[in-house]
């Protein structure tokens, strides 16, 4: 069984690159036009979609990657990079303005009796960087019960995106622009050191192999 530090990171990671509060405005503007018990079925198939998604990969990432003939160092340089970069975009606030455009594509496109499924569960909630860390820290969480417990994490945070979105229009007047930048470039910094420590991991792995 993971450490507790393991467990935590591993949170922390994941939480991060879902990126809750950052979803919460997203979702009001997906669901303009909507009543409280229609938002509340968006949530549930959105944060339950997206679940699965990250559960796939947390359970068979590894074997995913070797269809391909990728190694898990490799891997964990490449996706430290990915991470590095959406952490770089969040403390720059370019990841919104890009999640935001998501967001008009899909309503634009009329897409409203699906957008649970798309934008918000794929790529909003399990988008590359969610599946890029899920995939790494998979590495770290082998046996039935470490991979478990990985998967309990990934509930976790969904049922907690899951609240921000119930709860959305009360968070973002809590907020307000000025705290979730704030929020937004303080967890940017917090993953873009994971994602320095995924590529040092990774290449340490590489060296060694």
């Amino acid at each position: 069984m993971p450490s507790f530090d393991s467990l935590f990171n591993a949170f922390v990671t994941i939480l991060v690159t879902i990126d809750p509060p950052g979803l919460a405005p997203l979702f009001l503007a997906v669901t303009r036009g909507m009543n409280r018990d229609e938002r509340q079925q968006v949530s549930v198939r959105a944060s339950v979609i997206g679940f699965l998604v990250m559960a796939l990969f947390a359970v068979a990432g590894a074997s995913i990657l070797s269809v391909f003939g990728i190694t898990l160092p490799a891997f964990r340089v490449a996706g430290g990079f990915l991470l590095f970069f959406i952490a770089f975009e969040m403390v720059f606030e370019r990841r919104q303005d890009r999640k935001e455009k998501i967001g008009d594509v899909a309503i634009t496109k009329d897409m409203i009796h699906n957008i649970a499924a798309f934008p918000l569960a794929i790529p909003l909630i399990a988008g590359p960087g969610a599946i890029s860390a899920t995939v790494l820290l998979s590495g770290h969480f082998e046996g039935f019960a470490a991979q478990a417990a990985l998967v309990g994490i990934i509930a976790i945070c969904l049922v907690i995106t899951f609240l921000v979105f119930v709860l959305s229009e009360r968070i973002d007047r809590i907020l307000g622009q000025t705290g979730r930048s704030i929020l937004t470039r303080l967890l940017g910094v917090i993953l873009a050191a994971l994602a320095v420590q995924f590529v040092a991991d990774g290449i340490k792995a590489l060296m060694v192999g």
